[in-house]
């Protein structure tokens, strides 16, 4: 396996991994038209490259036998999508496509979020996960991370909850 960093011009193959993954993860337990609206509206040129030259945001990109295969994305300071303060980083996205799940490939985007926490100086990481994406649940909590809260997110008019989830590293 190998990860790298994504740059601008990845954009096009960012947008894409973004776009399947989160359709493979999601769709079968939500309303097409739901999917399909926050698809175009979050997956588009203009958001993805703001994603990719955001400097308090990281992206990867893992490849299995020169596959791409997933892609993890990582916040510090104000990129973060909840105030979690100077001491953690987000994993904001840790997304492996379905034809990759079960190879060890998440684990390998977990241990890369590790190694560039400990890089920057954090001692902790916190996520959010979707309450019904069980999992997810069960891989987080393997690696030890333990639920310290919820927020809402909204996949058109549905209220979803996402399980906050942190550890110390």
């Amino acid at each position: 396996m190998l990860i790298r960093q994504c740059n601008e011009e990845d954009l096009e193959k960012l947008k894409n991994i973004e776009y399947k993954t989160f359709n493979e993860t999601f769709r079968p337990q939500n309303k097409d038209e739901d999917i399909d609206n926050y698809l175009k509206q979050t997956f588009t040129d203009n958001n993805v490259l703001k994603e990719l030259q955001n400097e308090d945001s990281f992206i990867y990109f893992i490849y299995v036998e020169d596959q791409l295969a997933g892609y993890l994305k990582l916040n510090i300071n104000k990129a973060q999508t909840e105030d979690f303060g100077n001491e953690y980083i987000e994993i904001e996205r840790i997304y492996v496509l379905n034809h990759y799940q079960k190879m060890g490939v998440g684990r390998e985007l977990y241990n890369h979020a590790l190694k560039v926490a400990r890089e920057h100086g954090y001692n902790k990481i916190w996520l959010g996960v979707w309450e019904h994406n069980l999992k997810a649940i069960q891989f987080y909590k393997k690696l030890g991370f333990e639920k310290i809260g919820e927020h809402a997110f909204y996949m058109g008019e549905d209220k979803q909850i996402d399980e906050i989830m942190s550890i110390a590293i």
